[in-house]
């Protein structure tokens, strides 16, 4: 896994536990939290690992277990220690790195197994998105015990909600029941529903350069970017995986040259 775009790859070799979600500190830099789940979320534990890079690769500064799988992770964008995930029980959990146990708060209202969760990253907002196998999404402020609101709609289990980072109070949810939605926090609703494949949709992600462009990746192995302003067929389609397409990230480092899909 790379550090930085463009820097030395540095790899964490482990005992074989899944690693379900990696994401960077916004504060730290190379710091990385990864959230696993033991028997690929079937059954067993979770564990939050929190690494460092050294001269080596990636060395654990600190790790917390949970009593289910662990499948996604988000940092706090107010606070460089912060962070919560989500797990296979229903729950949210919150954590402080710089305390050796925790959780700090446990957040329990989806039925089903979270499978996605997001920390907003735009200024004035402290709010968190988590989606579920139960087919809601819940807007959480982690001040808060409990949601502010759940949004209905999607038909089947919910893969990935995740904040644009340019329009407040905007996310966007990708669910087996193969749509991409756009939602408005304010307007407590769906702006946008998108048949983005024939296929269950296991993730999504907004682009850093433009609050208009997202890109979904499928069951049927294949990546699809969608302009809002016009979502009658996608903008482009990338083809060459053989497998499902679990996780999709954006480019956020500047882009000189496009090669075929890896």
């Amino acid at each position: 896994m790379s550090a930085v775009c463009g820097g030395p790859a540095r790899t964490l070799r482990g005992a074989g536990t899944p690693r379900y979600a990696a994401e960077f500190s916004p504060y730290l830099p190379g710091r990385l939290a990864c959230a696993t789940a033991q028997h690929y979320g079937i059954a067993g534990c979770g564990t939050l690992l929190i690494l460092d890079p050294d001269e080596s690769g990636l060395r654990l500064f600190r790790s917390f277990d949970w009593n289910d799988g662990l499948f996604d992770v988000t940092w706090s964008e107010n606070n460089e220690h912060v962070l919560i995930t989500c797990s296979g029980d229903g729950s949210l959990q919150l954590w402080d790195t710089a305390k050796a146990a925790g959780p700090l708060q446990v957040y329990k209202e989806h039925t089903q197994e979270v499978y996605s969760v997001d920390w907003s990253q735009t200024r004035g907002e402290q709010l968190v998105v988590s989606g579920s196998w139960d087919q809601t999404v819940k807007l959480w402020d982690p001040t808060v015990g409990k949601s502010l609101c759940t949004f209905r709609g999607h038909e089947s289990i919910i893969y990935s909600t995740i904040w644009s980072p340019h329009i407040p109070g905007c996310f966007a949810s990708a669910s087996g029941d193969q749509t991409l939605r756009i939602w408005d926090v304010k307007a407590a609703g769906v702006r946008i529903v998108i048949p983005a494949h024939q296929a269950e949709i296991l993730s999504c992600d907004w682009c850093k350069y433009s609050e208009n462009l997202l890109v979904t990746g499928a069951v049927d192995c294949s990546l699809r970017g969608w302009d809002l302003r016009n979502v009658r067929q996608p903008v482009f389609e990338l083809l060459g995986h053989t497998y499902a397409i679990r996780r999709v990230k954006m480019q956020s480092c500047p882009v000189t040259q496009a090669g075929p899909p890896e």
